[in-house]
């Protein structure tokens, strides 16, 4: 009777992740678009997140940031975080920029800003992604305040503006989409038009060690509590008459100088970004799994000016 059970314990446990697996928990496609009929596409909605940036949302937050969210953070990976001097350089809201390879970036940036910015930080999502159903939608913007932004063409949000003008920082993945290998992807100008057009600086971030923790496809960090480093830099400013086409670059190259930073020492870092020598961030030119290979490679030790975790 008991191994009975046992074995129909372990079927029927089976038989849920497998429909688990099969179910269609989204409003995506199960085909492919070029597969599709072609149809005129509807006017999307836009899934309002005032509400998340309420009072009341930013107590619930503050708890489930503080609370369990970093107690799992800290139990999956082992977080770092330098540079946090630079932010005592900010005297108003600012666009937070950071190389994007896993979906442990946004806690590992909003769990590394100190408390009173953490509070008042929102990150912008992709509308496609995270705001395609309502429970997705509600659940992200409940827990790391995020906002919809369209990554595939049309015009840029307001609300990013908006956010600024009311005092709140902002975090742009400049890629538009997590890293397929871990190597920095092309920045689009999102970011660098915001600075430009709301005249606020940008706070430069390289986070190393979290494609390695959890890659894209994973839906949960590697076992072993990995090593994440997030360093922040100075904060940027476009110069008067710099254009957002001329002031992305810079961006980029002050998270590629941050991230070989993490590579070598802050000394070599700073003499290469001096002359311009900066090594690129956008890997070598070989295979995917050699790219992968690379960006997997054990963390270096850490130095006495980086902080350990809260």
């Amino acid at each position: 009777m008991g191994t009975s059970l046992v074995k129909f314990s372990r079927d029927t446990a089976r038989d849920v992740k497998q429909v688990a697996r099969g179910w269609r928990w989204g409003r995506r496609p199960q085909v492919p678009r070029s597969a599709e009929p072609y149809v005129i596409p509807k006017e999307s909605t836009v899934f309002p997140t005032k509400w998340a940036r309420t009072p009341a949302a930013i107590a619930v937050r503050d708890l489930i940031q503080k609370g369990p969210l970093n107690a799992v953070l800290n139990f999956e990976v082992s977080p770092q975080v330098s540079g946090l001097d630079s932010l005592l350089k900010l005297d108003g809201p600012a666009i937070i920029v950071a190389n994007h390879s896993s979906h442990l970036d946004t806690p590992l940036l909003l769990l590394s800003l100190p408390d009173a910015m953490r509070r008042k930080t929102a990150f912008a999502a992709a509308a496609d992604y995270f705001f395609d159903t309502w429970w997705r939608a509600a659940g992200s913007a409940i827990v790391f305040n995020t906002f919809p932004i369209e990554r595939r063409g049309g015009n840029l949000s307001s609300t990013p503006g908006d956010l600024l003008a009311d005092g709140w920082n902002v975090v742009v993945f400049p890629e538009g989409t997590r890293s397929p290998d871990g190597w920095i992807q092309r920045f689009r100008m999102g970011a660098a038009y915001l600075a430009v057009e709301h005249d606020v600086p940008v706070i430069p971030v390289g986070i190393k060690g979290s494609f390695a923790a959890m890659p894209r496809g994973r839906g949960w960090p590697v076992p072993g509590r990995p090593a994440v480093h997030v360093r922040y830099g100075d904060p940027l400013r476009a110069a008067e008459g710099e254009s957002p086409r001329d002031f992305a670059p810079r961006i980029a190259a002050a998270v590629s100088a941050l991230l070989d930073e993490e590579s070598t020492t802050w000394y070599e870092s700073r003499r290469r970004a001096a002359i311009g020598a900066s090594p690129s961030q956008t890997g070598p030119e070989a295979a995917r799994w050699r790219r992968v290979w690379e960006t997997t490679r054990p963390m270096k030790s850490t130095d006495g000016r980086r902080r350990a975790w809260k």
